[in-house]
């Protein structure tokens, strides 16, 4: 499967959308890990907890994004946008949501 921030892939014209995709992910902070971080924050350096959060997060999202495109019967998805939000009370939870469109290349 193609994924792609870009409107096509170069030399693969689309020959049949499939329509919009989406995958959302929400993860939840761990009281521990936020301590952890807010050491980091304090000394400096990066909080490498958060990041694999993220990574993990962000990879859960664009595979929702592909499994729906394959479900459709695309092989590829173009215009992929990543949006990143920090929901609930004090914002304990991060949201991930991916869309792009499915096509035919």
């Amino acid at each position: 499967m193609i994924v792609t921030t870009t409107p096509g892939v170069e030399g693969r014209p689309v020959r049949e959308y499939k329509g919009i995709v989406t995958g959302e992910v929400i993860v939840g902070a761990n009281i521990f890990r936020d301590l952890f971080a807010s050491i980091t924050d304090i000394v400096g350096g990066r909080s490498g907890k958060y990041e694999q959060v993220l990574q993990r997060a962000r990879e859960e999202a664009l595979a929702e994004v592909e499994a729906e495109a394959a479900r459709r019967g695309a092989n590829a998805v173009i215009g992929v946008d990543l949006d990143y939000e920090v929901l609930g009370q004090g914002g304990s939870m991060l949201m991930v949501s991916c869309s792009g469109t499915a096509v035919v290349v």
